[in-house]
């Protein structure tokens, strides 16, 4: 007999003694059915009340991702609720080819909460952002001789449509789809030089986040982000920001462009304007406004119940007290992140308002995140070596606490996992 081949399997950070929760035996649902999507843990989560989630088996959980940041006063809140069912009664989706009341409402609070002079509404943040690209290229064909091409940034992402993909450079998407859409142009992100050498006669836009979300929470430079409007303007060319992430509030103020100094042509909203159901917007503003009837279409577009919850959350969102709630409790988490990172040996803090990502001295944020769930915490990895922090806006400074309480603990717990890989202990 061989001795070797009874050896334990080399232990390893995905094996996490973390005890992965199994749903309740008395829930028989299955994901079996379900086309593979992302890695979901196995609870299956059944309610949720401001930053909280339970489980089936009414395990709660503190929940710093929201939704991708997308629920942004928190899980069923009464505002939204109670917005969500008067509408329900009322009328739900009229449908797209006609008015009524909460489209003609949000457009009009949008573009003027923004400085906008059209708004158009649709259901994800990716869809807002293609046709972003489409009225960027109509523009193109109106006033720049057929111009179509958009320069976007390294490490960008603007969404999972065909197109947006093939705007965005995400390593895990690259080469599954071919052949992608042309006619986009990628630089390094916070290179004014890079961006202006690859401007030619065929540039119609630039397209960037304000803060690179996906990337790991790396925010543009104030300097660069002017830089660039003042090169759109001085080159006759669009800007673009995508918002999805940042925008409504999430960064302190109603749109991030406003803290940057800065005005772009088009401006792409989503995630956090729905409060967590879906709803996304599209603002144009001076020359940008170039579509025409028939250019746009959707079956949800606008109806009635989700721009209830829309005109909910603006309710919330441009309350003065709100915002001040929203950099303080930013700050209070960027403090809180900080001391842990310097206890815990890891890097730095990106991010502002309430949208921050902390670095880590390696690449375990997976083995983090999956101790994080198993002492009830909902985090999210955006990168190997980042963790991302989307609380509701609404979040309290004990949540906070409370949060960073239970990630140190998710970081001893990889620590002690990391120690016994090295001394080869299979945990």
């Amino acid at each position: 007999m061989n001795l070797f081949n009874l050896r334990r399997s080399p232990p390893s950070l995905d094996d996490l003694a973390v005890d992965d929760h199994l749903p309740s035996k008395g829930d028989n649902l299955s994901s079996e059915c379900l086309m593979p999507s992302v890695d979901r843990p196995k609870q299956i989560f059944v309610r949720g009340q401001g930053s909280w989630l339970w489980d089936s088996d009414q395990r709660a959980y503190l929940d710093f991702t929201q939704g991708g940041g997308a629920n942004s006063l928190g899980h069923s809140p009464s505002a939204l609720v109670n917005a969500l069912a008067a509408q329900a009664r009322l009328l739900i989706n009229p449908g797209f080819g006609l008015h009524n009341r909460g489209m003609l409402n949000l457009a009009q609070r949008l573009c003027a909460s923004t400085g906008s002079d059209q708004a158009y509404l649709l259901n994800s943040g990716s869809e807002a952002c293609e046709a972003a690209i489409k009225l960027a290229r109509k523009w193109g064909q109106r006033h720049r001789g057929g111009a179509s091409r958009i320069i976007v940034a390294n490490n960008g992402c603007h969404g999972r449509s065909l197109a947006t993909i093939s705007a965005s450079d995400s390593a895990s998407l690259i080469n599954r789809f071919e052949p992608q859409l042309p006619g986009f142009s990628h630089v390094p992100f916070n290179d004014l030089a890079a961006l202006h050498a690859a401007v030619d006669a065929r540039t119609v836009a630039i397209m960037l986040e304000p803060i690179q979300s996906e990337a790991g929470v790396i925010p543009a430079t104030v300097q660069y982000l002017k830089g660039v409007e003042r090169l759109c303007r001085e080159l006759g060319i669009l800007l673009i920001l995508d918002e999805v992430q940042t925008g409504v509030g999430r960064c302190g103020t109603l749109l991030a462009e406003q803290s940057y100094g800065v005005q772009a042509d088009i401006v792409v909203l989503g995630k956090g304007l729905g409060g967590g159901v879906p709803l996304a917007a599209l603002l144009a503003r001076g020359k940008a406004c170039c579509f025409d009837v028939g250019e746009l279409t959707g079956t949800h577009h606008g109806n009635a119940l989700m721009t209830a919850a829309g005109l909910a959350v603006l309710d919330s969102v441009q309350d003065k007290a709100f915002l001040e709630h929203v950099g303080e409790t930013g700050q209070h988490l960027h403090e809180g992140l900080a001391r842990l990172a310097h206890r815990y040996g890891h890097g730095e803090i990106r991010g502002q308002g309430l949208l921050w990502g902390l670095t880590l001295s390696d690449d375990s944020a997976d083995a983090v995140v999956k101790a994080a769930l198993y002492e009830g915490l909902l985090i999210n990895a955006p990168q190997p070596d980042c963790l991302r922090f989307t609380p509701a806006l609404t979040v309290s400074k004990a949540n906070i606490d409370e949060m960073l309480l239970r990630l140190a603990r998710a970081f001893s717990r990889v620590r002690t996992a990391q120690l016994q890989c090295r001394k080869g202990i299979a945990v």
